[in-house]
């Protein structure tokens, strides 16, 4: 046995070590906020109405989340029935785990689902890449051979396969789901909380991401069941939701519009460069690279 694992040991010592990637940080890279201030209004893409989930919290909470209607079509086209036809109204966030994901819906106790909901809908865990424009991010991914962004989306892709999926990034709205081949109907919803679980990538349905009003999913007691679910019996109260709508629905004076950075303008490239080397006058160190999930790709809103 001791022989045995010299030799083992004496292989491994031999072995060839791949050297590791070097970052080459770009000092006096222009900082992400001034990139912003000095972008133009061809830098920004509009969220269509009908690609925006509108939803009122009982205590006056409001959360907004673009559908990726490229990734996960059955899963949204679901998701707008269900919002149609009032599912989320009275229902509840009824799950807060810490740095870890926030969900709601009616956890299985809810009405019957409306007409024309495909159940269960197929598994949109990831996409061709063909029809993707890809800005590949420059840095190495720990999760995917590649990842970068597509019409403002953090995504992974593998170039071999041709085929590439949305991240879980922190603000990520994904489908709950039991075991498998469930895929879940669309019905209950989870926004990433916590740093971000890439791990859960191709498990999961993902169908956008919130754009505004993380706070009112964050800034929440967290549920001390298993896996962050609230306890009636030791007082934790779920949130209740008032009401979720398509902001196509919603009277054209009330709408609210949002924006996101291109990822094929060269802002962008100039915001990737400048969140992977910060300078100014507080860094003094550029790393010289960047996560995915840390370029946090600029949301603002439009004026009515």
């Amino acid at each position: 046995m001791r022989r045995f694992v010299l030799i083992a040991l004496l292989a491994t010592a031999c072995t060839p070590v791949r050297e590791a990637w070097r970052p080459t940080p770009i000092p006096g890279a222009t900082e992400p906020s001034a990139v912003i201030a000095a972008s133009t209004a061809a830098d920004w893409r509009p969220i269509a109405d009908e690609n925006l989930l509108v939803i009122e919290l009982g205590d006056e909470g409001m959360v907004y989340v673009e559908l990726a209607q490229d990734f996960a079509p059955v899963h949204i086209a679901n998701i707008r029935a269900f919002a149609r036809a009032g599912w989320w109204d009275r229902a509840t966030v009824y799950r807060v785990q810490d740095n870890y994901v926030a969900q709601w819906g009616n956890n299985d106790a809810g009405p019957t689902p409306p007409a024309g909901i495909v159940a269960p809908p197929p598994a949109e865990y990831e996409r061709p890449i063909a029809g993707l424009a890809i800005r590949p991010l420059g840095f190495p991914d720990s999760y995917a051979p590649n990842a970068g962004h597509a019409d403002g989306w953090p995504v992974a892709y593998d170039p071999a396969r041709g085929r590439a999926w949305l991240t879980h990034c922190y603000a990520s709205v994904g489908v709950g789901r039991d075991l498998a081949p469930d895929t879940g109907s669309g019905g209950e919803l989870y926004a990433v909380i916590g740093h971000a679980p890439r791990h859960l990538d191709r498990n999961i349905a993902t169908i956008g991401r919130v754009v505004e009003g993380m706070a009112a999913l964050t800034a929440r007691p967290r549920g001390t069941g298993n896996l962050g679910f609230y306890q009636a019996e030791r007082g934790e109260r779920p949130i209740p939701i008032r009401r979720a709508r398509i902001a196509a629905d919603i009277p054209a004076a009330e709408r609210p519009h949002f924006e996101v950075l291109r990822s094929d303008r060269p802002a962008f490239d100039a915001f990737v460069t400048g969140r992977a080397n910060r300078g100014g006058t507080f860094f003094n160190v550029p790393a010289g690279g960047v996560d995915l999930c840390n370029v946090n790709v600029p949301v603002r809103r439009r004026p009515n």
